[in-house]
């Protein structure tokens, strides 16, 4: 039976709320998909943590891509799902998943060529770099079972259904938990595989959310379409999600990139103070669970409402959800701020790495509440089919301020200047996209009282 919702219709608070919750707990399943491997690794050594770090931005860019096409499928589905246009929900659904499948089969091709140079441009080296290989490895040939139910769960939200997605990533989470000891450290006739063997169990974790997307599309929503259609058609599909789809993923490769620069800035300072960072990076993907839920949902409600021609609809929704990353920063940052020296002796026995993931925890999350308004507007803009606004949105944040006062500061003011550039760095981007939100809104209103009149 299929589970859409009319997101154009009721109470907005109460429609926010309800796509919300259940996103929850599937963006709290793949936060523990991450500290499920950031703990067992970690029980590795310092050295196998390290590497674990390093495949943090190269794994973030793969991901990025994967979600720009994800987030452009979502707003030209969620679109014609306010159109009430039925067959084109259909051609669209069916022709994400074979762009995510193009990207899979280049995606393991060009990983497989660039394992060793790219992670040694990254500053890795020695016996950390060999734990980077036989992770990568693994989690390349995985790619298809990581790329395919990213497009399909967004095509799912799309569709107003957020709770079966929700569900598919707890599950895959609670498999990657079981099975990260037995493939790290071993078990009976199972032998240990170390690092390795975290991919091995992320693989196989996935491999339950492949299969569960494709059946729902096809067999409960009845959206895919396997009969043979000209290639003229399949490319118009193609242009309307790449038309969202690449300067979204462009703009989301530019934090794994800046990251990147980021992390080799940090692990100047040593190989703990580089691991004490990668947990405390991990740890605030728990602590960002109900800002990412809002991101997450926020353009399947403005996309419905955005086909429906319900403007003023679609400006209460983003003020809702502005206050809403205001409370919440605020309440994480407290907890985040007491609870920060046991979450680092959790992780690690090692004092300097415990140091550097209290420092972290005790000023980064201060920029949680600008750092929600910036997710939430980003994610709209891109439902409102503006992704070239977006995408300024985060080389501003990114590359025009953060990485550029980050190398420049850093050296002089010491590594906490890193972490308060940047908070300031979110809090220019949310004010800057707030005027571009309130500027499109105008623009559009405008629009329909001249066709009206």
């Amino acid at each position: 039976m299929s589970k859409r919702a009319d997101l154009t219709q009721g109470s907005v608070i109460k429609i926010l709320t309800d796509l919300t919750i259940p996103m929850i707990f599937g963006i709290l399943g793949i936060v523990a998909f991450n500290l499920a491997d950031t703990y067992f690794v970690g029980k590795l050594g310092t050295s196998e943590m390290a590497a674990l770090t390093f495949t943090f931005p190269v794994v973030l860019v793969l991901n990025s891509i994967t979600l720009g096409l994800g987030v452009g499928a979502s707003a030209v589905i969620s679109k014609a799902v306010g159109e009430k246009n039925h067959a084109l929900i259909k051609r669209l659904s069916t022709d994400s998943l074979s762009l995510g499948i193009l990207f899979a089969i280049i995606a393991m091709i060009f990983g497989y060529l660039t394992i060793t140079p790219l992670f040694t441009a990254l500053g890795a080296n020695g016996e950390a770099l060999q734990h980077i290989k036989s992770y990568m490895y693994v989690w390349y040939a995985g790619v298809p079972f990581i790329v395919i139910p990213m497009i399909g769960n967004s095509a799912i939200r799309a569709l107003g259904d957020t709770k079966t997605p929700s569900y598919v990533m707890m599950i895959s989470a609670g498999l990657n938990i079981i099975f990260d000891p037995i493939m790290i450290f071993g078990i009976g006739f199972i032998p240990g595989f170390g690092v390795k063997g975290a991919a091995i169990a992320t693989v196989c974790s996935r491999s339950l959310t492949f299969l569960v997307a494709f059946y729902i599309l096809a067999f409960r929503e009845h959206v895919i379409d396997l009969k043979l259609v000209s290639i003229k058609t399949i490319l118009k599909s193609w242009g309307q999600i790449l038309f969202i789809g690449l300067p979204t993923a462009f703009s989301k490769i530019i934090l794994p990139i800046g990251l990147g620069i980021i992390t080799k800035l940090i692990a100047s300072y040593g190989q703990d103070v580089i691991a004490g960072y990668g947990i405390a990076t991990r740890i605030e993907y728990f602590a960002l669970t109900l800002i990412n839920a809002l991101t997450a949902v926020i353009p399947v409600y403005i996309g419905q409402n955005f086909g429906a021609k319900k403007y003023e609809r679609i400006y209460q929704g983003i003020h809702v959800s502005e206050y809403f990353s205001i409370a919440s920063g605020i309440f994480i940052y407290g907890m985040l701020f007491f609870s920060a020296p046991f979450l680092a002796k959790l992780f690690s026995e090692q004092k300097t790495v415990q140091e550097m993931v209290v420092l972290y925890l005790r000023i980064v999350p201060l920029g949680y509440t600008v750092q929600g308004i910036h997710m939430v507007i980003n994610g709209s803009l891109n439902a409102l089919h503006q992704p070239l606004k977006a995408a300024i949105m985060n080389i501003i944040q990114m590359f025009v301020i953060y990485v550029p006062l980050s190398v420049l500061l850093s050296p002089k003011l010491g590594i906490k200047s890193i972490f308060y550039i940047l908070i300031i760095s979110y809090g220019c981007t949310a004010l800057l996209g707030h005027w571009f939100i309130k500027a499109k809104i105008k623009v559009l209103k405008k629009l329909q009282l001249e066709s009206i009149s």
